[in-house]
């Protein structure tokens, strides 16, 4: 059955790559994105998901469309690194209100229609720096690992009305981002990644999109890394 699937930040790497596993698999799948092109094939909504009118004018839009919403993927993110010494303020609360604050923005507006009726599943897109770290990264990581809390919380009040709330911790991921990086420092972080090689995109989407399946019914709460084992033990 086709359902009502809300990726944001769905116009390009991991975001495109989830987007278009749902798409494949038959459902009808929207995307948020907040600059460029976005990609063909898609209810694209252009929504900075900072501003809470444009998230309340994003879900009008995709529930005329497709209805509720009975998948969400929290995938918008964004980087500000700096060593702590030279972070801004801005560079902290951008980050942390785009990743963390602006995930309770979407999750919340979801849960309207999920709550309703009495089913829904929500993935998070975390990251392995959340869990493991990374020098220079202290306002991404923060806002990343945050958001296991904020899961497990949500888990908690509400399982009861057949929600699920799950997170996916992507390790370093084969996208335009990572293909910037100098051949010296792809090849040093490869070098830290049991597996010896970068993710695919689609194999992100792919566990993304087993944890909103029938398979995974009870799952909930769940921290799911898709790290080639770089963040093991944690």
């Amino acid at each position: 059955m086709s359902r009502s699937v809300l990726v944001t930040g769905g116009n390009r790497g991991i975001g495109l790559a989830i987007a278009r596993a749902f798409a494949d698999a038959g459902d009808k799948v929207a995307i948020t994105y907040r600059s460029g092109e976005p990609p063909a094939g898609f209810l694209a909504l252009k929504c900075d998901i900072t501003d809470p009118e444009q998230v309340e004018q994003a879900y009008k839009e995709i529930e005329a469309q497709h209805g509720t919403v009975e998948v969400l993927v929290a995938n918008a993110g964004v980087t500000k690194d700096q060593l702590l010494m030279r972070m801004t303020e801005e560079d902290f609360t951008s980050v942390i209100d785009t990743n963390l604050t602006g995930t309770f923005r979407v999750v919340k507006r979801a849960n309207r229609g999920m709550l309703r009726a009495k089913k829904g599943r929500v993935v998070l897109i975390s990251s392995v720096v959340g869990l493991l770290g990374s020098a220079g990264q202290a306002n991404y990581a923060a806002s990343k690992a945050a958001l296991v809390g904020f899961a497990r919380s949500l888990a908690r009040e509400l399982g009861s009305r057949n929600l699920t709330f799950n997170v996916v911790a992507p390790g370093f991921v084969d996208t335009d981002m990572t293909k910037a990086l100098t051949d010296e420092q792809r090849q040093n972080i490869v070098s830290q990644v049991p597996l010896g090689r970068y993710a695919q995109p689609e194999e992100i989407a792919a566990t993304v999109r087993f944890l909103a399946s029938d398979d995974a019914s009870y799952i909930t709460g769940a921290v799911i890394p898709v790290d080639g084992g770089l963040g093991m033990g944690h």
